[in-house]
């Protein structure tokens, strides 16, 4: 029987002397990890904090709990069966991170998809719009001390998205709906009679909840020059998403790409004047009202027609030998697929370009001579999920 003593725990805190350039003793730093199990880190997510006081002076986000290989299982599977995987980056946002994935292959295979799919693609990818910017509202309010009503509010509306998700693809959030050249499925009998309805009463809960929220004087108090993300160091950093667009950088792939069929919807987008946490927030409320916009053109124009490209097949699909980057404007900004081709039926190299894990690159420089508190909220804003940020 083994008698020796067993590890002591890391600890959650340390002291670092502080002096001066001449040796002098100035007091001292406090190391605080915060996480993994900190109830508003959004997952399996840690920050180590120097702290001078209550004043952050370095800040250290560590991840990797998560990492799933999802990249080199991609590369010992066929391009069809990685398609589910990537429901599981951003578990929020399943049926955009779809879009992108077949994005990228369709470009590699020379695939189009008809007329029919490319209006439920965008329906479908604006929803998911709704859903993502909903529910971070909610968790940012949340991450503030609001522990109920706003992110219940939330969570009543996603779930009437959510019931259509599920009874076009048969599941809430794992959706696996897109495939190369088009849709799983068809639309059931009925569903765009409750989009409509949906996105018909979506604007009464944006006006609630802007009415509750965006004049509320702790949240202003909170988020006003909290946390500010200047737009050189966002552009430098390859920000993207409303993240980069609160800090005032007109930049949105719906625009530039113009890809899919987003060049026949008329909608504008909303820019930030301070790149605060407050813009980030109000960016992403006035993004779902141009989403709501988007939709209600797309749920009156989609056409009837296939939903396939007939030159599409699942059988040996081998696309031929290339290289592809296929991106999408994601709820949380740019989501890239890599893919190289030598010809088999599996990809040669696959590789993801997550909008969270980019953007959570400027956490340190966003917390920097900001108090402890704002921490967490800061974090908050920048709209992460471990899925994505570890993969």
């Amino acid at each position: 029987m083994s008698t020796s003593t067993p590890p002591a725990p890391t600890p959650a805190y340390s002291v670092i002397p502080k002096r001066s350039s001449e040796g002098d003793d100035l007091g001292e730093f406090l190391e605080v990890s915060m996480g993994p199990h900190h109830p508003s880190t959004h997952g399996v997510f840690r920050m180590d904090v120097v702290l001078d006081g209550e004043t952050v002076v370095r800040l250290k986000p560590v991840f990797g709990y998560l990492h799933r290989n999802h990249e080199k299982i991609a590369e010992n599977t066929s391009y069809l069966g990685s398609m589910p995987y990537t429901d599981r980056l951003d578990y929020f946002c399943s049926l955009t991170n779809n879009w992108a994935y077949a994005l990228a292959v369709e470009k590699l295979a020379g695939l189009q998809p008809p007329e029919r799919a490319e209006y439920i693609r965008v329906i479908t990818a604006e929803l998911t719009r709704l859903v993502n910017h909903t529910c971070v509202t909610g968790f940012l309010l949340m991450d503030m001390g609001a522990l109920g009503t706003p992110l219940m509010y939330a969570f009543r509306e996603r779930e009437k998205i959510l019931d259509l998700f599920e009874s076009l693809t048969g599941a809430r959030m794992m959706c696996n709906y897109m495939r190369f050249g088009g849709c799983r499925v068809d639309l059931p009998v009925g569903w765009l009679d409750e989009a409509r309805k949906v996105v018909a009463e979506y604007p009464r809960f944006l006006d609630e909840f802007e009415n509750l929220l965006s004049s509320n004087e702790i949240l202003m108090a909170r988020t006003q020059h909290v946390g500010i993300l200047p737009a050189d160091l966002a552009v430098n950093a390859s920000i993207s998403g409303p993240v980069l667009r609160a800090s005032g950088v007109d930049y949105d792939l719906r625009k530039v790409d113009r890809y899919g069929i987003y060049d026949r919807f008329d909608f504008r987008i909303p820019l930030g004047d301070h790149g605060d946490v407050f813009d980030r927030y109000m960016v992403r409320t006035l993004e779902m009202r141009e989403s709501i916009r988007i939709l209600e053109k797309a749920l009156k124009d989609i056409p009837d027609g296939p939903i396939m490209d007939p030159k599409s097949k699942i059988r040996g699909f081998k696309p031929k030998v290339g290289e592809v980057y296929g991106r999408i404007e994601s709820p949380k900004g740019e989501l890239g697929f890599y893919l190289i081709s030598d010809g088999s039926a599996n990809p040669y190299r696959y590789r993801v370009r997550p909008p969270s894990f980019v953007n959570l690159t400027v956490l340190e420089d966003m917390c920097l001579g900001q108090k402890v508190a704002d921490v967490v909220v800061i974090l908050g804003s920048i709209d992460i999920v471990l899925g994505e940020v570890d993969r």
